[in-house]
């Protein structure tokens, strides 16, 4: 009996953008390509890397199973829908390729855009979007965690057109930006995102409701902005690490409500003006409102 010979890494890389391609439905141009192309075991640390199934973590969230990871050597065994752990002790893991792709093909990102990563870990998915906007444009991306943070910045030498930050997503200025992924579960789109976008600029965000208390779940929504009104339209389904100091207090006993309803899954528009909570008005916070009515532009 012949022995088949193994793939070599770049027929697994391609293998990979191509699974990713029809698994996420990826529509953006450019984005399967960056998939076959950036080395995702140059942003895991050293081996051996731990491989975790996202099912099997969705349901350990719930208590029903525990989590087991796989150790490899092997960096082909990297291409495939699977989560890698960056910290098992702590869960973090660099997210399943299939999700991770859709939240960016959402952005629609173009050479020569600005584009903002806020919890972008140790960088692999940054990368995707570096390769998008290409040496015209530019990507910014930050962590909460120094040493995840450190990491992305080591790992972003090849990018002259990345700025990696450890800071705080709740009070970190990014700049005016074409488009802005968010990779921590939120009560609301903070204001300063909104103010940031650029006409026609996306902000991919998590609304969620925090299940314990560190992880959160909800729907990822997209929120496009037209002069002085944000469109909204549901993305995905997710459960996400909630993010620290980004979450309002006030909306969270009206999360359940939302979800359960199926409220989020309405939503139609950001309102920014000021108005009395209606029916229409699914998460009615301070200073900005998710609403299933008809858009509002902002006064002023």
């Amino acid at each position: 009996m012949t022995t088949q010979p193994k793939p070599n890494i770049e027929q697994c890389r391609q293998f990979y953008a191509q699974e990713i391609r029809w698994v996420a439905n990826l529509a953006t141009a450019g984005l399967v390509d960056a998939l076959a192309r950036v080395p995702r075991e140059r942003f895991l640390g050293d081996p051996p890397w731990q491989i975790g199934s996202a099912e099997q973590r969705s349901l350990s969230l719930s208590g029903m199973v525990r989590i087991t990871y796989t150790p490899t050597d092997d960096p082909r065994d990297l291409y495939h829908n699977v989560l890698v752990a960056l910290d098992a002790a702590k869960d973090i893991n660099n997210g399943q390729p299939s999700a991770l792709t859709r939240w960016i093909d959402a952005l629609d990102l173009k050479p020569g855009e600005r584009a903002y990563h806020l919890g972008c870990g140790v960088g692999y998915y940054t990368a995707l979007m570096a390769e998008l906007v290409g040496p015209t444009g530019s990507v910014v991306g930050i962590d909460a965690d120094a040493e995840l943070a450190a990491r992305a910045q080591r790992n972003f030498n090849a990018y002259p057109n990345c700025a990696i930050h450890s800071a705080d997503g709740a009070s970190f200025d990014p700049g005016d930006c074409d488009a802005i992924l968010v990779n921590a579960g939120v009560t609301h789109p903070h204001p300063l995102w909104l103010d940031r976008l650029r006409d026609g600029g996306r902000l991919v965000v998590p609304i969620t409701m925090a299940a314990t208390p560190t992880i959160g779940q909800g729907v990822m929504i997209k929120i496009t902005r037209s002069g002085t009104a944000y469109l909204v339209e549901t993305v995905s389904m997710l459960a996400i690490f909630s993010g620290v100091g980004l979450r309002d207090p006030l909306l969270e006993p009206l999360m359940q409500k939302a979800l359960t309803t199926g409220g989020l899954l309405q939503l139609k528009c950001v309102r920014r003006d000021v108005h009395e909570a209606t029916d229409s008005c699914v998460l009615h916070g301070r200073q900005v409102c998710l609403s299933k009515g008809k858009p509002h532009a902002a006064a002023g």
